[in-house]
């Protein structure tokens, strides 16, 4: 079983909204920073969002994008509204222990990734 694994890719039209939902198997999933990554063809994987001790988003998503967890489900969410066709691309979920952190390099827990396409 994977440490993280996530859901809720899709196919949508600009201006759309998706969810996106990350499973953990991780121990003490509360002590740990959750984030929410993505990689579009061609590019190199990008930060989007983490959640720990306070919250961070990518400037190309705030506003936009709304990172959340539930500890006591080790559930964490990305709630996507107004699409672009920009963000297309495999969208991970990552954890690690501590602080949160826009690295990927960082982070310890990976899941498989999940493709949003986001067509204008």
């Amino acid at each position: 079983q994977a440490d993280l694994e996530e859901s809720g890719g899709a196919s949508v039209q600009a201006g759309g909204t998706l969810r996106l939902s990350c499973a953990a198997s991780i121990q003490h999933f509360s002590s740990h920073a959750v984030a929410w990554f993505r990689r579009a063809p061609g590019k190199e994987k990008e930060f989007v969002a983490f959640s720990s001790f306070s919250v961070e988003y990518a400037d190309s998503v705030k506003g936009r994008f709304t990172i959340s967890r539930a500890n006591a489900k080790n559930e964490l969410a990305l709630q996507m509204n107004s699409l672009k066709p920009e963000d297309t691309a495999v969208y991970y979920c990552a954890a690690k222990v501590g602080f949160g952190s826009r690295s990927p390099f960082e982070y310890k827990y990976w899941g498989q990734g999940t493709q949003v396409t986001v067509s204008s």
